[in-house]
C-alpha cells in the first residue's frame, strides 16, 4: 500500500449520488448518523460514480497498488466506513475508496485496514524479487501491529498478490519499460525499486 490523496467529488455526484442516497435514506426512515438496522437493503446509487472514481484515481487500486482496467468490470466502490456503520456515509464520495473486487470482499465491514487516504509513508516494504510485502521493520510496535493486521485482513501477501506485483518488476527489467510506465500501472513496485536504487 502507498499513500493517496484524496481526489474532489465530480461535479455531478451530488444530484447523481449524494441527493438520490439521503433521499431513499430519509424514505425509509433509517437515520443518517446511525447503522444501518440489521439486513436492510439500500439502492447501490454509488455505482453510478463507479467510472468517475476509476479515473479520478488512475485506475488504481486503493490497497493492492496496481492499475487495473475498468471496462474488465474488475472494480468497485469500497466504502472505507462500513455502510452498515453509518447509513449517511454510504453515499459519501469521501468516504469512497477506489477498490478491485478482491480487496473490497475482503476488507469487507472490517475496520481494522489502514486507510491510504491517512497513510503514513514508509509503513510497506517490498521484495521485488518474490512480491513478498511486510512491514518496514523499523517501525514501533503498534505501527508494526497495524500493518501486519491490514496486510493480513488484505491477504496482500497471498501467492496471487505476490505473483503480480514480481511480474510487474520482472516485465520492467525484461521488457526495459519505462519507469514511468511502471510508476503509473503499478505504483507500490514503481516506489519500492526507486527506494531500492533499481530505477
Amino acid at each position: 500500500m502507498i499513500p493517496i490523496a484524496a481526489q474532489p467529488e465530480p461535479t455531478d455526484f451530488d444530484a447523481e449520488v449524494r441527493k438520490k442516497g439521503l433521499a431513499h435514506l430519509r424514505k425509509k426512515g433509517i437515520p443518517l448518523d446511525q447503522p444501518l438496522p440489521p439486513k436492510a437493503k439500500i439502492e447501490p446509487y454509488w455505482r453510478a460514480c463507479l467510472t468517475d472514481l476509476h479515473q479520478a484515481y488512475g485506475g488504481i487500486c486503493a490497497y493492492l497498488g496496481v492499475f487495473f482496467e475498468r471496462v474488465m468490470g474488475g472494480g468497485s466502490v469500497d466504502h472505507f466506513i462500513a455502510k452498515s456503520s453509518h447509513a449517511g456515509l454510504a453515499y459519501e464520495w469521501s468516504n469512497y475508496r477506489l477498490a478491485c473486487s478482491t480487496m473490497n470482499s475482503r476488507k469487507r465491514e472490517y475496520n481494522d485496514v489502514l486507510d491510504p487516504f491517512f497513510l503514513a509513508p514508509d509503513l510497506f516494504r517490498l521484495q521485488l524479487s518474490t512480491g513478498h510485502i511486510y512491514p518496514n521493520p523499523r517501525l514501533e510496535a503498534r505501527s508494526m501491529r497495524i500493518v501486519e493486521e491490514t496486510i493480513a485482513r488484505l491477504g496482500l501477501d497471498d501467492p496471487p498478490c505476490r505473483e503480480l506485483r514480481t511480474c510487474w518488476y520482472q516485465d520492467y527489467l525484461e521488457y526495459c519499460l519505462p519507469a514511468e510506465y511502471l510508476r503509473q500501472k503499478s505504483p507500490f513496485v514503481w516506489q519500492e525499486a526507486k527506494r531500492q536504487g533499481l530505477l
